[in-house]
């Protein structure tokens, strides 16, 4: 007697991507190298503007008198306008014409750019903190360009590419932030960034396609926010993998928003600059993950999440020895950006593959739980550090990275396995 057991996989877990949508891959393919070296760079500098803040903490609260208790705001503040963003800004990727959004974007984010620099008062500060965040998400509506231009066989590998520009921005921000701190002041941080970003606004404008497929095209900017929300109530990878960017990112954050405020302070009392060099060996780790998007091409999506997760849990041990030894915490944040970066590059090659038509849209929800996590991880870090110290700190980081773990075990057993046909006798 022969038994024969076929159970569907989830779209998670298909290993190449589905067939691209007409509109989707109209111009799969058309990327080179240059444009893609292009994308990254032009996301790490976006991204950085955000990050930009998390080493000047302290010297930004003393400069305007924003009280110690409070400070984590600016970063959380930063996140809601990011998120803002992520709602109302990328999905018209799907709609306009995404050369003109992407300069529009990046051009109006260096005069938001010149504002917090010139800031002269708190208020005014936090306000242009605001601003910077609405116009960074012009970093995923160039993930979602990327992905719609490359063929379906190397898409996971451009996302892998170009988010390792975002997580280079992230990294490299602190040590660039840190440096110029030291030797010219806060406010010269952002004003050099300000004259940077109009450069690459000028490089954008020359070298982005000059089309590219617009799915929505002809459709009202109503109608577009609600396809919106229909896509994450008819993509379930898409709910998931936005569970994890909110509590991946939730514990990056916990570490790299508070981290300044120990090491800045008696008896380590380190530069801008040396707490800047943290993010040195964080960059090794998320450079090492960007090939995980191929991996995802490959379907292994699935245990690429669960060993990172495994992975970022681990990695709070040697960080929470920060007073015994800093090399243990330079080996903690190299296993947690790595697989930090890991987790988010399958995350956007599965829910693009899911979808590739829709790709600003999928990316731009997803985004928004990505915003969330890091709010929430700016604003609890620093509460639990004023409570509790680095201890709690880490803590909660461990907390925060083992219910990730747990989410994806729950995922798992979940998950329908195909079988293979077995036979009885």
């Amino acid at each position: 007697m022969t038994n024969q057991t076929v159970m569907k996989a989830r779209p998670a877990e298909v290993g190449p991507a589905k067939e691209d949508h007409k509109a989707g891959h109209a111009t799969a393919g058309a990327l080179s190298p240059a444009v893609v070296l292009l994308f990254a760079v032009a996301c790490g500098l976006s991204v950085a503007n955000i990050y930009f803040a998390q080493p000047l903490l302290d010297t930004m609260a003393r400069d305007l008198a924003i009280t110690p208790a409070v400070i984590g705001g600016i970063v959380t503040l930063t996140q809601i306008g990011y998120a803002f963003g992520l709602v109302l800004i990328v999905p018209l990727g799907d709609l306009w014409d995404r050369r003109r959004l992407i300069v529009g974007q990046t051009a109006l984010s260096a005069i938001a750019l010149t504002i917090v620099g010139t800031a002269p008062n708190a208020a005014m500060l936090l306000a242009g903190m605001v601003l910077v965040g609405l116009l960074a998400v012009v970093i995923q509506v160039l993930v979602a360009y990327a992905a719609t231009l490359a063929a379906p066989a190397d898409r996971g590998r451009t996302i892998g590419t170009v988010t390792s520009g975002v997580a280079s921005g992230i990294l490299l921000a602190r040590f660039a932030a840190g440096a110029l701190a030291d030797l010219a002041g806060w406010r010269v941080v952002y004003l050099t960034s300000a004259a940077l970003t109009l450069v690459l606004a000028a490089l954008l404008a020359r070298a982005l396609p000059r089309y590219a497929p617009r799915p929505m095209a002809g459709a009202s900017y109503a109608k577009l926010l609600r396809s919106t929300v229909a896509l994450f109530v008819e993509e379930p990878v898409l709910r998931e993998r936005a569970v994890f960017a909110l509590l991946i990112f939730a514990s990056f954050s916990a570490f790299w928003s508070s981290v300044v405020l120990p090491l800045s302070a008696p008896p380590l009392s380190l530069s801008h600059t040396a707490i800047g060099m943290l993010g040195i060996a964080g960059l090794a780790g998320a450079l090492a993950a960007r090939n995980s998007g191929r991996l995802a091409d490959r379907g292994w999506g699935q245990r690429t999440t669960g060993l990172s997760l495994l992975l970022m849990l681990a990695g709070w041990a040697p960080i929470a020895c920060l007073h015994a030894s800093l090399w243990l915490v330079l080996a903690g944040v190299v296993m947690i950006d790595f697989a930090v970066q890991a987790v988010h590059v399958t995350n956007q090659s599965l829910i693009v593959a899911a979808r590739p038509e829709a790709s600003s849209r999928l990316i731009g929800v997803y985004m928004v739980f990505y915003s969330i996590g890091s709010g929430l991880g700016a604003i609890s870090s620093t509460m639990a550090y004023a409570a509790a110290g680095w201890l709690g700190v880490c803590v909660l980081g461990a907390a925060i990275s083992a219910c990730a773990l747990l989410y994806w075990v729950i995922m798992v057993s979940r998950t329908p396995v195909p079988v293979s046909v077995c036979s009885e006798a």
